[in-house]
C-alpha cells in the first residue's frame, strides 16, 4: 500500500466515524460534532487540525474509530471574522475528556488567545475519562488555566449540547456566556444517582441541571433555546455585537433604523401613579436601533434587565431596572447579574447605558442573612471599576443606596440625565414623612389628609430631578422623546474617553 492509499484509507475512516455518529446522534434529536461546526461557521470556512490524534490510552475495539479522540477543533469565519472552536463528539467514549482530547482543546484555546480571536466550545461530554486517571484531570486543569488566562482578552462562549458533568462544568462557568438547550443539555457537579445515594433525594437530570433550571434558578446559563440549531445561530448573533478581543474596535452596523414614530410615546410611558408598573424593555426597544436589543440572562433575576444593543449602529451594553418585576428593587441575584454584565462590557470596551427606576434594595430577613450587603456591593464595585463611557438616565425612582449604586455622578457616571418624572431622594415620600413629620402626624386629627399633603410637598420640594440638577448631580433634565438623540451625542462626546489605571495588581471585589 503506497502513501497516497494510506492517506485515503485514513480519510475514509474519518468519514465512516462521522456516518456512524450521525445515526447515533440523530436518534437522540442531536447533531453531530461536525454538523454543529457547520452551523456555527460561514459555509466552507472551517479549517480543522489534529483530526487524526488518537487517545493517549486506546480503549476502542476498532483503533481507527478513535481518530480525533472525541473532539473536533479548528478555526473558521463567523460573518467574515476569525473564530476558533472545539466540538466534543459524544459518540466517541461518551465525549469523555482524556489527555489527548484535553490537549487538543488547550491547543485551540492557546491559538485563539495568541491570535486575538473569540473561542466557542460546543460541549457534549460525560466528563473526565476514568480509564486515564489523573492524566485526564491534568488536561482539565490546563483548560481551566487557559480559560482564566484568556478572560477579558478574548470572548469565550460555551454551548452545552449534551451532558456536562463533574469537572466538565467548570470550564463553561469560567467563560463569558453559557448557552443551553431544552431537554438535551444538562450541567451538574454530581448527577441524580449520587444525589439519591448521598441525600436520598429523587430527581431526574432535567430537574437537577437542565437548561431551564440554569437559566431561571442558578443563573449559570445566560441563554436557553429549544434546539441546537437555534442555540448555535444565536451564538453567531452574539458574536456580531462583540469585538474579537479587548484591543479591537467594536463592530459597527450600517443598519441604523429606529422607531422614529414612537419617540413621542416616551413622553407618556411612565404612569402618573409612581407605584404603577410599566415595561422598561419597551423603553429600551424604542430608544435603540430597531430590533437590535439582544437580552442576556432573560429568565434570571428579571427585576434587572441586561443586554447588548446598537445605538446609531454602535454596540452598547444596557443595564436597566425593571419596574414590572418586584417594583425594580435590587436583590442578591439582580446585583450579581448586573455586576457580571457590567464587568464583561468593561473588559471589551463596550459603553454602558443605565436606565434607572429603583426604589431601593429588597428588604427582608432572607436577603440580609443571605448577604445582600456583600452582593449588592458587587454591583457598586463593578460600576465604579468600569472605565468605559457610562451614561445614566433616571426614568423614575432613584432612592437611597440604590441611587448611588446605579452609576451615580459621584461613583463615576460620565453623563447623568433625568426625565421630568424622576424622583431622586434618600427614600420614598411615604417613608420619609413618617420620619421627618413624625410628631406632626401623631398630633393630627385627620392623618390621611395630612399625609397626602406632606407627600405632595415632599415630591415638589425634594423628590424631583431639579434639586439634583441645581447641585450638578444631574447634567440635564431631558424630554423623554429626545432621549435617543441625547444619548447618541453624549456617547459621541465620550468616544475618546481616557483612563489611567491605578498602579496595583488588581482590586479585591467582594466575592
Amino acid at each position: 500500500m503506497n502513501k497516497n492509499e494510506i492517506f485515503e484509507q485514513r480519510l475514509k475512516a474519518l468519514q465512516k466515524m462521522e456516518s456512524n455518529a450521525a445515526v447515533k446522534q440523530h436518534l437522540k434529536g442531536k447533531l453531530t460534532a461536525r454538523e454543529r461546526i457547520n452551523v456555527l461557521f460561514d459555509e466552507g470556512t472551517f479549517f480543522e487540525f489534529d483530526a487524526f490524534v488518537e487517545p493517549a490510552l486506546n480503549t476502542m475495539s476498532d483503533k481507527q474509530s478513535s481518530f480525533g479522540d472525541g473532539v473536533v477543533v479548528g478555526r473558521g469565519l463567523v460573518q467574515g471574522r476569525s473564530v476558533f472552536a472545539y466540538a466534543q463528539d459524544f459518540t466517541v467514549l461518551g465525549g469523555s475528556l482524556g489527555y489527548a482530547h484535553g490537549m487538543k482543546i488547550a491547543k485551540v484555546q492557546e491559538m485563539a488567545l495568541k491570535l486575538g480571536a473569540p473561542i466557542v466550545g460546543l460541549i457534549d461530554s460525560g466528563g473526565a475519562r476514568i480509564q486515564e486517571g489523573v492524566k485526564s484531570l491534568s488536561a482539565y486543569a490546563q483548560i481551566f488555566r487557559n480559560n482564566v488566562r484568556s478572560s477579558g482578552i478574548i470572548p469565550q462562549i460555551s454551548v452545552i449540547l449534551g451532558p456536562a458533568a463533574g469537572g466538565a462544568v467548570y470550564s463553561p462557568a469560567l467563560t463569558d456566556f453559557v448557552f443551553m438547550t431544552n431537554q438535551t443539555s444538562y450541567m451538574f457537579v454530581t448527577g441524580p444517582d449520587v444525589v439519591k445515594e448521598v441525600l436520598n433525594e429523587d430527581i431526574d437530570m432535567e430537574g437537577l441541571g437542565g437548561g431551564n433550571v440554569h437559566a431561571q434558578k442558578s443563573g449559570v446559563a445566560q441563554f436557553v433555546y429549544d434546539d441546537e440549531e437555534h442555540a448555535i445561530l444565536y451564538v453567531r448573533k452574539l458574536l456580531s455585537y462583540l469585538p474579537s478581543n479587548n484591543f479591537d474596535p467594536i463592530p459597527v452596523s450600517t443598519n441604523t433604523h429606529f422607531f422614529e414614530s414612537r419617540q413621542s410615546y416616551l413622553n407618556n410611558i411612565v404612569p402618573d401613579d409612581s407605584n404603577r408598573p410599566y415595561d422598561m424593555k419597551e423603553i429600551i426597544n424604542i430608544i435603540v436601533d430597531k430590533d437590535s436589543f439582544f437580552e442576556v440572562h432573560e429568565k434570571f433575576a428579571q427585576n434587572i434587565v441586561v443586554g447588548l444593543a446598537r445605538l446609531d449602529g454602535k454596540t452598547i451594553g444596557i443595564v436597566a431596572n425593571q419596574p414590572k418585576v418586584m417594583a425594580g428593587t435590587l436583590d442578591i441575584n439582580s446585583s450579581v447579574k448586573g455586576a457580571r454584565f457590567v464587568r464583561f462590557c468593561d473588559c471589551y470596551n463596550i459603553p454602558l447605558l443605565i436606565l434607572e427606576d429603583v426604589p431601593g434594595f429588597l428588604p427582608g430577613i432572607n436577603q440580609e442573612h443571605s448577604g445582600i450587603i456583600r452582593n449588592g456591593a458587587k454591583l457598586l464595585y463593578a460600576f465604579v471599576e468600569a472605565s468605559v463611557p457610562k451614561i445614566t438616565v433616571i426614568v423614575r425612582k432613584s432612592y437611597g443606596g440604590a441611587y448611588i449604586v446605579m452609576s451615580s455622578k459621584n461613583t463615576g457616571g460620565d453623563f447623568n440625565f433625568a426625565w421630568p418624572t424622576a424622583e431622586i431622594a434618600v427614600m420614598g415620600p411615604e417613608g420619609a414623612i413618617k420620619i421627618v413629620n413624625k410628631n406632626e402626624l401623631a398630633k393630627a386629627d385627620n392623618k390621611e389628609e395630612l399625609k397626602k399633603e406632606l407627600i405632595a410637598k415632599y415630591k415638589n420640594e425634594i423628590a424631583n430631578p431639579y434639586r439634583a440638577e441645581e447641585m450638578g448631580l444631574i447634567d440635564e433634565v431631558i424630554t423623554p422623546s429626545d432621549t435617543r438623540n441625547v444619548l447618541i451625542t453624549a456617547f459621541e462626546i465620550l468616544s475618546n474617553k481616557q483612563y489611567i489605571k491605578p498602579q496595583r495588581k488588581h482590586g479585591n471585589i467582594p466575592l
